[in-house]
């Protein structure tokens, strides 16, 4: 499954965002069933950013949003994303 959290950040606040995103990343990482994760910028609007991460399943996904560590470093950045489901089942008909 993956995840696509959208956040919409001034250019000028970007730099500091993206220091943060690492960082709540590296937490995320770190959690059981974690795949990969990328971050980019649209290309027709600069200020609409997007964090896609991978994971194993659904479960191991809202299981890392639990522990402290992940509370504390990547939640409150996370509140910050736009308003919108975030979490996608892969679609096996579309899968080559």
């Amino acid at each position: 499954m993956f995840v696509v959290i959208r956040f919409r950040v001034e250019p000028g606040e970007q730099p500091g965002f993206f220091e943060r995103l690492r960082g709540a990343v590296e937490v995320l990482g770190k959690q059981k069933g974690f795949v990969a994760a990328r971050a980019g910028r649209n290309a027709d609007d600069p200020e609409l950013l997007a964090l896609t991460m991978e994971w194993e399943n659904i479960g191991s996904y809202r299981r890392a949003l639990s522990p402290y560590e992940v509370k504390v470093a990547a939640v409150p950045l996370l509140s910050q994303a736009i308003d919108e489901p975030t979490a996608y089942d892969d679609v096996p008909e579309f899968m080559p």
